[in-house]
């Protein structure tokens, strides 16, 4: 059987100020009417043969964003792993092995990190099939794919001697892997035909890959079988213990496993991939206009070439320029030159070191019971827009430092203060004193909508202190 095993622990920096750390790319819709990229990594396995269910290994932070994924595709059956932290792919997968292993001896894995475009469904299949031949012989199989232009942004594979003939179907040992090349060395990269992006995608037996793993890189195996034997299950996640997984090396599968082992192989894959990293790569994936341009959203130009421009909450005009990326958001606006989007990063980075929010938060917020939008905030108050779906609840909490006043908008909400129980229908309103104990509950079948007007000498996140809660926060 073919196991998924997605891998959705990324924070996507240089797509920022779309992606975030509270809602990274591979969750953002990127392109209108257009599911996020984890919802396309998912529904493009649909017509593969015997194939299990999905695996995905993602943080604790986006246990919710998951399931509510997994819920709109009408994904039933599935393996969610919550990392504590972030180790790397080497370790990620490896758990994954674990888990697979505990239901099919001879479970085969295909390892996919969420945030990617493939074009060509029917190309991506023929090569899955193809590496889940190698795979049997057990090989270690990655997806080699074919260069259209010398990109400097990407580890290159070599190809060694051919395994299996025939297009699509082709195989080849793996001579070697290569670093980011400059752009002269990618040029020669390019006409000479044997190197190939490295995709990050693989293929291969949980229980070769385990032996591998545990002879090329014994620390890693060692701290992942302890981890794996704590491994805490409830309804709808396994969450992997903090303490013995904080032990582990982080290093990649590439260094630790592929660039060592004698069984690695390599499948080409031509299937209109992209990994979407940074904005250059969406304005290549997108539809441009006659100069070279997207737009995306309310957005005027004149003598505009080769940009993208993306406006989400105003119009955006722009003037002569070219090779340029705009985005805006409604708390932040990126303006860059297209040809250094590898330094997006740094500017996260920058927005670390001053404890600014813009790194991490949108201006809305979204939540296991819903989302909240904050509307307006000044010396001492803030207004939010709170959505409560149906059958959710916040947590049974208090604050030390603000009150509230709550204003239904729509819907019928159940209200809890101080042990008091009520229900405010749309256009009633209700107060919530400083260091009550209080809930919003909606066990209606429609959403409920708020507006809170939060009132105090201190407005941020972290005053809650919660003492019940649906979703073990």
């Amino acid at each position: 059987m073919l196991y998924p095993i997605i891998l959705a622990g990324g924070i996507g920096t240089r797509l920022w100020p779309l992606s975030r750390s509270a809602l990274p790319k591979q969750f953002v819709e990127f392109f209108p009417d257009q599911p996020s990229l984890f919802e396309a990594t998912l529904s493009r396995l649909e017509g593969l043969d015997k194939i299990g269910k999905p695996t995905i290994v993602c943080s604790d932070d986006h246990r919710f964003l998951v399931a509510e994924s997994l819920k709109s595709l009408s994904v039933n059956e599935s393996s969610i792993l919550l990392e504590p932290m972030g180790r790397n792919t080497a370790p990620a997968i490896a758990l994954a092995a674990f888990d697979a292993l505990q239901n099919d001896a001879d479970a085969v894995l295909l390892v996919l990190p969420a945030d990617h475009v493939i074009a060509d469904k029917d190309k991506f299949h023929e090569a899955i099939n193809a590496a889940n031949e190698i795979a049997e012989t057990r090989r270690l199989v990655t997806f080699g794919i074919v260069p259209g232009s010398p990109e400097t942004g990407f580890g290159y594979i070599r190809c060694g001697n051919e395994l299996v003939e025939g297009g699509q179907g082709s195989a080849f040992e793996v001579a070697e892997f290569v670093e980011k090349p400059d752009y002269e060395t990618a040029k020669i990269y390019l006409q000479d035909g044997s190197y190939l992006w490295n995709s990050g995608m693989f293929l291969f037996r949980a229980d070769v890959y385990l032996e591998e793993l545990k002879a090329q890189a014994p620390d890693i195996h060692l701290a992942c079988e302890a981890t794996f034997q704590k491994i805490e299950s409830d309804i709808d996640f396994k969450r992997i213990p903090t303490e013995e997984f904080s032990a582990c090396r982080s290093e990649s599968i590439d260094y630790a496993v592929m660039e060592k082992t004698s069984l690695a192989a390599m499948v080409p894959l031509d299937a209109g991939w992209s990994d979407l990293g940074a904005w250059d790569a969406l304005w290549k994936h997108a539809e441009q206009d006659e100069r070279g341009n997207v737009k995306q959203g309310d957005v005027i130009e004149k003598d505009l070439r080769g940009s993208y421009i993306h406006a989400q909450s105003r119009l955006v005009a722009a003037l002569g320029i070219s090779n340029s990326v705009i985005v805006e958001t409604p708390d932040a606006v990126l303006v860059a030159d297209r040809s250094r989007m590898q330094e997006v990063k740094d500017l996260v980075d920058q927005l670390g070191d001053l404890n600014r929010s813009e790194k991490n938060f949108h201006t809305l917020v979204y939540r296991p019971w819903g989302s909240f939008e904050s509307l307006a905030q000044g010396n001492g108050f803030q207004v939010k827009h709170i959505v409560v779906n149906p059958g959710a609840a916040i947590s049974l909490q208090r604050h030390q430092h603000r009150s509230e006043h709550w204003t239904v908008v729509k819907g019928s909400a159940l209200i809890h203060c101080d042990g008091e129980e009520f229900t405010l229908d749309e256009n009633e309103s209700t107060f919530i004193p400083l260091g009550a104990k209080h809930r919003l509950s909606n066990p209606g079948e429609v959403a409920v909508e708020i507006i809170e007007v939060q009132v105090g000498s201190y407005l941020g996140e972290d005053d809650i202190e919660r003492f019940e809660d649906l979703y073990g926060r």
